[in-house]
């Protein structure tokens, strides 16, 4: 780079009063300045031009060099400052590390620019253009294609970047080959997770944004997000919850939100005194149902008398609502009971409740009427001879009487 710039140097030191050694700097940073300013002026403004177009594509390379362009510019210039001092000042170690330095440089900047681009791709599978008549691809899936592109450009850069530090790739790949054992072996649970998330990628049980439960976990909520060793989702009280990828291969897996339609199955309890009106009841509540207009019609749709209760006359209530919302098929549900109770009372019964009778025997009253007369006969003043006075031989209050007298006319 001396030798083709000392020309340069010589013209510019006899023309202008400048040192010839701050030459090659200032046209090092005078071309970094030039081609930043070209870049901001053409690569910036065409990238937002091209935004507006019903073009899928036209633009997305542009957003995503942007970033890695700038600083690839003000990098290859700091490298070749670097170079250029290590020459001048004869720092041999600088000097002869500067292209091997300015290649990695070089590497990095195509790795950040490539994996920018897919992510940029992935973004425009998901969310197409407002005008563009083209259908958006499933978030998981997008994703997923994301992932394995960066992780392929990712290998290559790696690879790339040891041949420069003069290492052989083959012998890498061989030393993989050998090693490759003991760390599986180390991160087999690492592995496994990685698996799983490239199965759950393409068997595709359920995608970003679906309410999933298991019956045999703990586990309920909606996902999140779908990566490699975990999958992030969200419960219904808002704690997160991460889930290892390969406990997926080993569980039963409900995805709610692929249902087609939402159930009512009800049951209404009539008295045992309306056994003769649960024909009619039955019969209203399914002509109701096959005219309502949120009840799937196609579906199975019943409302018979199914058994004898404890205290009541059970009829099963079994239909399909339209929608899958769940807080609208709650607000159909709530109507379509309180009308079916409605319909029952129109038919003259009542909607039973659990109740118990409670049947008191009456007291008896057959006393023998001679034991009657006898009381009643009794005068009121006369003792009787079963008194308890007479039985223990207590003095009567009259004789209790007589005898104070006694004694008071003795003194």
């Amino acid at each position: 780079m001396l030798e083709v710039l000392a020309p340069l140097e010589q013209w510019v030191s006899r023309h202008v009063s400048l040192p010839a050694a701050l030459v090659t700097p200032l046209v090092i940073l005078a071309t970094a300045l030039l081609v930043d300013g070209f870049t901001r002026l053409v690569i910036w403004r065409a990238a937002r031009w091209l935004s507006r177009t019903r073009s899928r594509w036209d633009d997305v390379a542009l957003w995503a060099i942007r970033r890695p362009l700038w600083v690839g510019i003000w990098g290859v210039a700091l490298i070749a400052l670097a170079g250029l001092i290590g020459q001048r000042l004869s720092l041999t170690w600088v000097a002869t590390r500067a292209p091997t330095a300015l290649w990695l440089f070089t590497l990095v900047m195509l790795g950040w620019f490539g994996i920018r681009l897919t992510r940029e791709v992935e973004r425009r599978l998901v969310f197409p253009p407002p005008r563009h008549p083209a259908r958006p691809l499933d978030a998981s899936m997008a994703s997923a294609i994301s992932k394995l592109v960066g992780a392929l450009i990712l290998t290559l850069v790696v690879l790339a970047a040891l041949q420069a530090l003069g290492m052989s790739p083959s012998g890498l790949l061989a030393f993989g080959g050998v090693g490759g054992l003991v760390v599986g072996f180390a991160a087999r649970n690492v592995l496994a997770n990685f698996f799983g998330g490239l199965a759950i990628h393409l068997d595709n049980p359920f995608k970003v944004g679906d309410w999933i439960r298991s019956p045999d976990r703990d586990i309920e909520g909606v996902v999140e997000d779908i990566g490699w060793r975990l999958t992030r989702i969200r419960g219904f009280d808002t704690r997160p919850l991460y889930v290892p990828n390969m406990m997926f291969g080993a569980m039963v897996v409900v995805n709610p939100s692929r249902m087609h339609n939402r159930r009512i199955k009800e049951r209404i309890g009539l008295r045992y005194a309306d056994l003769d009106r649960v024909a009619s009841v039955t019969r209203r509540i399914r002509d109701y149902l096959e005219q309502h207009d949120d009840i799937e019609a196609d579906d199975l749709c019943m409302a018979y008398f199914q058994h004898f209760g404890d205290s009541t006359l059970e009829i099963l209530i079994h239909a399909y609502t339209r929608t899958t919302d769940w807080a609208t098929h709650q607000a159909i549900q709530q109507e379509v009971l309180l009308h079916c109770a409605d319909l029952a009372a129109e038919a003259g019964a009542v909607v039973a409740i659990p109740a118990r009778e409670l049947h008191v025997a009456e007291r008896r009253t057959d006393a023998p009427e001679s034991v009657a007369e006898t009381t009643a006969s009794r005068p009121h003043d006369e003792p009787s001879s079963s008194s308890p006075s007479s039985r223990r031989g207590t003095p009567s209050p009259r004789d209790s009487h007589d005898r104070d007298t006694d004694q008071d006319s003795d003194v």
